[in-house]
């Protein structure tokens, strides 16, 4: 077996050092929200790691960090196709979900809110395509066209996969019983 780090050496590995290594903590950040699991989340940016290295000879681009985040998630999908989880076996289906925007955003609800456990709790819950969405452009703060770049999908369908995942959270946030809401600010 090669060592993929062998295959970049001198300037390109500076350069992979300069300009990847700077997102590996949005790496495992996406990793760990899609892989729901700090362990596989590990393994996720470590495979995605060792591919970037193997192919950076190959990114000609100017945002590392689209690229990298493009890699965590096919990688991801990749390790996930081999031993997918139960309950992820069914398929996301778009219509069943439909697009609704009323009311405060997930982001003013969980600014308001004081309890972060159900906020994290909310995402879980949200299927991969919906959390994977939510997550690059909230937490990650990518920009629609980053999102659509990175999970391969029209600029169309990740709007209206955010607007979907973000009724959902707020759906998830607002039906809690009474006395969890008793941290929330009014």
């Amino acid at each position: 077996m090669t060592d993929p780090s062998a295959s970049t050496t001198g300037p390109d590995r500076a350069r992979f050092d300069a300009q990847v290594l700077p997102h590996l903590d949005a790496a495992y950040n996406l990793a760990r929200w899609l892989a729901r699991d700090p362990l596989d989340a590990q393994d996720v940016v470590q495979e995605a790691m060792l591919r970037a290295l193997r192919y950076f000879g190959s990114f000609h681009g100017n945002d590392a960090r689209v690229w990298l985040l493009a890699i965590v998630r096919n990688t991801y999908y990749t390790v996930r196709q081999r031993t997918p989880p139960d309950s992820l076996r069914a398929e996301f289906d778009d219509e069943m979900h439909p697009l609704v925007d009323e009311g405060p955003s997930p982001e003013t609800l969980a600014l308001l809110a004081v309890d972060v456990g159900a906020l994290q709790s909310a995402l879980e819950h949200l299927p991969p395509p919906l959390r994977e969405v939510i997550v690059l452009r909230e937490l990650e703060e990518c920009s629609y066209r980053e999102i659509a770049t990175i999970t391969e999908q029209k600029i169309g369908t990740v709007m209206s996969r955010l607007a979907r995942a973000r009724e959902r959270l707020r759906a998830e946030l607002t039906c809690r019983p009474r006395e969890v809401r008793r941290h929330d600010v009014r």
